[in-house]
């Protein structure tokens, strides 16, 4: 794995990614209860998410690639809430392609965003996981997340309810 997370670049996002963001996403919509969007995306109809994420800012789009290949994952930081008293606070996610699990991708998508927001004006990031979801839970306290309550049966896909799990960890000059 050390060789490999070398051949890995980890870059912002830009709307030339669009179409392979979307397929990578669309794969947790078809075949998951990760994300609880139900109907798959055009390249078009993501474009308001990618361009909601610029180069700066709180609101971020990190992409992994290796070499010209193709993108292997991507993270994001979203405003938590539309609300102004929310801005400080951002709700961050990690999506990876199907075979690029497990290979440290996740991580390295997580120490670029986490640098990238480390001069932001941040209090808080929240991450909510659909469980089961081990992976995602040990990536996300391996980043210093804790565990900070359990929405029960909160989303129904695939004919069944999902509990999601909130995590919490402090953003900012104390981090």
């Amino acid at each position: 794995m050390p060789s490999e997370r070398k051949e890995v670049q980890v870059r912002p996002g830009t709307e030339a990614d669009l179409g392979p963001l979307t397929d990578i996403y669309n794969h947790y919509v078809r075949e998951t209860a990760v994300t609880f969007d139900t109907v798959s995306f055009l390249p078009e109809e993501r474009r308001p998410w990618l361009l909601s994420h610029p180069e700066d800012g709180p609101h971020r789009l990190m992409v992994a690639q290796r070499d010209k290949s193709g993108i292997l994952g991507y993270a994001t930081s979203s405003p938590l809430r539309p609300k102004p008293a929310y801005a400080t606070s951002v709700e961050v996610s990690v999506y990876l392609a199907p075979d690029a699990g497990g290979r440290g991708v996740g991580t390295l998508l997580y120490e670029a965003l986490f640098d990238a927001l480390a001069g932001e004006d941040l209090h808080r990031a929240y991450a909510g996981i659909a469980l089961p979801n081990e992976p995602s839970v040990r990536l996300h306290e391996r980043f210093g997340f804790r565990h900070i309550g359990t929405y029960a049966e909160v989303g129904r896909k695939f004919q069944r309810y999902w509990d999601v799990a909130w995590y919490e960890r402090p953003l900012g000059p104390a981090d």
